[in-house]
């Protein structure tokens, strides 16, 4: 009767600790899930961040041109916010025509006192 009670003990004990285990990978998996879902939503606001932060460069940038001229509108502001970003980044004359759907001519003319700027800078510092 004891060695019957002992082994249920046993078996009891060896029950439990299969049941832990499975429990502790459970919560294992629980806590990665949510780590990485507050490491994704760290990226997106690092993301928007460096979004404003271009935003308030080029917004810089397009004032500092515009010193002594008329005011743009604030649609023409965020379009020539985006056409400089484009150039920026390296797109074509034709390629930020097509983004934006402006001509190649109107792209030339919103372009042109920021590429003197450039034209300046590089004969600056040679």
């Amino acid at each position: 009767m004891m060695e019957w009670a002992l082994a249920i003990l046993f078996g009891a004990a060896i029950l439990l600790l299969i049941l832990s285990f499975s429990k502790t990978k459970q919560s294992q998996k629980a806590a990665k899930q949510e780590l990485e879902q507050f490491s994704i939503s760290i990226m997106e606001e690092v993301y928007q961040l460096q979004k404003k932060m271009r935003e308030f460069e080029l917004d810089a940038e397009i004032s500092e041109n515009e010193k002594g001229k008329q005011s743009v509108s604030p649609k023409q502001r965020i379009l020539m916010r985006e056409v400089l970003d484009l150039h920026k980044r390296g797109y074509s004359m034709e390629g930020i025509a097509t983004e934006t759907e402006l001509t190649e001519n109107e792209v030339r003319l919103l372009l042109t006192p920021y590429l003197e700027d450039e034209r300046r800078k590089v004969a600056n510092d040679s």
